[in-house]
């Protein structure tokens, strides 16, 4: 069972999710603590699992993905089975950034990078397009982001 987090514990998750390349020093400067009841702490949030990963977000443009997709998915028939399957062979392609189990009139809904159109038509052919619970989908093209921002208000 996880215990209560106090106010430092928390000040030390919204310093980490704004830099998270902080060192244990420098995070300690940040929250007014000095450096070994930090560390004790973050390994204490790491073990209960309030931090699962760290991670560099990357710029998608300046890598050629510029093409961000949303593509909401709806299969044929609906039961464990099938559900394991395709989620089993969805983690396995690497345009779908994210995927999200739905309620409404989708059953998922994926988040995909591509270079550009071309890429996500074979993508939807040849990748979508083999898996045979698939019924309908429907893909919603971003334009511009307006707000990305990855961190949890606590």
């Amino acid at each position: 069972m996880t215990e209560q987090l106090d106010e430092t514990d928390l000040a030390i998750l919204r310093t980490l999710q704004r830099n998270a390349k902080l060192t244990t020093k420098e995070l300690a400067e940040a929250v007014h603590l000095t450096p070994t009841p930090v560390f004790e702490r973050l390994k204490r949030l790491e073990r209960q699992g309030y931090i699962s990963k760290y991670v560099a977000v990357l710029n998608a443009e300046q890598l050629g993905l510029g093409l961000m997709v949303f593509c909401n998915v709806k299969l044929r028939h609906m039961n464990r089975d099938i559900a394991a399957d395709f989620v089993s062979r969805i983690r396995q392609i690497p345009e779908v950034t994210e995927c999200y189990n739905t309620s409404g009139n989708y059953d998922y809904l994926l988040k995909i990078r591509a270079r550009d159109m071309q890429q996500y038509r074979d993508f939807v052919l040849n990748k979508l397009g083999t898996i045979d619970s698939l019924g309908s989908l429907e893909s919603t093209f971003v334009m511009g982001e307006v707000k990305q921002d990855y961190g949890i208000n606590i």
